[in-house]
């Protein structure tokens, strides 16, 4: 049923996921809330800061009236947390998990893809923000939070959330493939598990508490110490700022 028009202008972050035309005017049936037309022209509420209708603040959950202007703002960043962030991360975005555990970030991953349901299932029962760049799944209701990934490149992938919740870097930590502690381990404990040229050349190493996979500086650290170096170097401690 139609009852009106509005227009509604979005952020200019946004209009990646908006197909209309600015402030083409968009018809209102008097039921649906602002949140779901929002979501009807494409952007996940995920990503959807301040609400404003003629120039007051609203929530999502407002009703739209004929004439009135609205305006969707960006999320505002960093957004920080009293509590350290924790996120899930769906199929498609296995480098980025690899490259937020070596920063020492709870990054939890599902490989084999579980399904859309499962996901949010687990988002909500373990309280971790969903990172995807599936808009579906972002919309789903049953989410903790969720936060959408712009970037299909890992480096930029990577910017984008770090600059988005500000997480404490605590690289060489985690596990890049279980997400598990990292602990020192002795060399004489994990040199029969190595090949005999590794066992001889490093003499420093760690092990998973969870997979037990061992870990040393080998042939890769100088890649992977140039992402730690970066992410300290433009994301430092948000308490120390």
């Amino acid at each position: 049923m139609h009852t009106g028009e509005i227009t509604v202008a979005f952020a200019p972050e946004l209009r990646v996921f908006v197909a209309q035309r600015a402030a083409e005017p968009i018809r209102i049936d008097g039921v649906s809330t602002l949140g779901h037309v929002v979501e009807s022209l494409g952007v996940p509420l995920t990503e959807v800061g301040e609400l404003t209708v003629d120039g007051r603040r609203v929530r999502p959950s407002h009703i739209p009236a004929d004439r009135e202007s609205v305006a969707v703002a960006a999320v505002t960043r960093p957004v920080l947390s009293a509590q350290p962030v924790r996120f899930l991360l769906d199929i498609h975005l296995g480098t980025l998990t690899r490259r937020l555990r070596l920063l020492g970030i709870d990054a939890a991953y599902e490989n084999p893809d579980i399904g859309d349901a499962a996901l949010a299932t687990r988002s909500a029962a373990e309280q971790r923000v969903l990172l995807s760049r599936d808009r579906g799944l972002l919309r789903r209701r049953e989410i903790y939070s969720g936060a959408y990934v712009y970037s299909h490149k890992p480096a930029e992938q990577l910017d984008d959330i770090l600059s988005r919740f500000a997480p404490p870097l605590d690289p060489w930590t985690r596990c890049t493939s279980c997400n598990g502690a990292l602990h020192p381990a002795d060399p004489e404990s994990v040199r029969a598990q190595l090949p005999d040229s590794t066992g001889r050349t490093y003499d420093t190493f760690a092990r998973c508490a969870d997979c037990g996979q061992t870990y040393w500086k080998g042939a890769h650290h100088a890649r992977l110490d140039a992402i730690v170096a970066e992410a300290l170097a433009k994301y430092p401690d948000p308490l120390a700022r």
